[in-house]
Parts: structure tokens; sequence; C-alpha cells
């Protein structure tokens, strides 16, 4: 699961927001909750993203900008910190 979540920040990170919002969708792990919280930050849904978040330990306004925080994501799915 670990290295489709990844492929969904890759996506993410080359614009392709539809699919990787497939599987980020398809998880019901912590991680794949976070990186929907960014999809829909991204698209400008503040209300969704918000709720995405709220099932993760991360909050809304921890990153202003959503690539550097796809970054972090991809560090975490890595095994970094």
């Amino acid at each position: 699961m670990q290295q489709s979540l990844l492929q969904a920040v890759e996506l993410a990170l080359n614009d392709d927001w539809d699919a990787a919002h497939e599987i980020a969708q398809d998880s019901n792990e912590v991680v794949a909750h976070w990186i929907h919280a960014v999809l829909h930050k991204i698209e400008g849904d503040e209300w969704n993203s918000r709720y995405w978040y709220r099932r993760t330990p991360h909050a809304y306004e921890e990153y202003a900008d959503p690539k550097t925080e796809l970054r972090a994501i991809a560090t975490v799915l890595k095994g970094g910190s």
C-alpha cells in the first residue's frame, strides 16, 4: 500500500490530481487521508480538505505550500521523519 500511496504523491506533484485522488480515496490509512486532504486543498475545497485533515495528526495550516507538503508526505512514506 505504501508504494501506491507514494505513486499518488508523485501523480499529485505532476499535477495529475484525479489519478492521485483515486488512489488516496481507496485507502483507509492515515497517510492516505493526509494525501486526500492536500488534494482537496489544491482544488480549493477548504471544507472537504479540513474534513480529511481531522482524520490525521496534521492541520490545514501546517504547510502553506501543497507541493512542499506532498514532498513531506513522500519522505514519511519512504521511511523518513
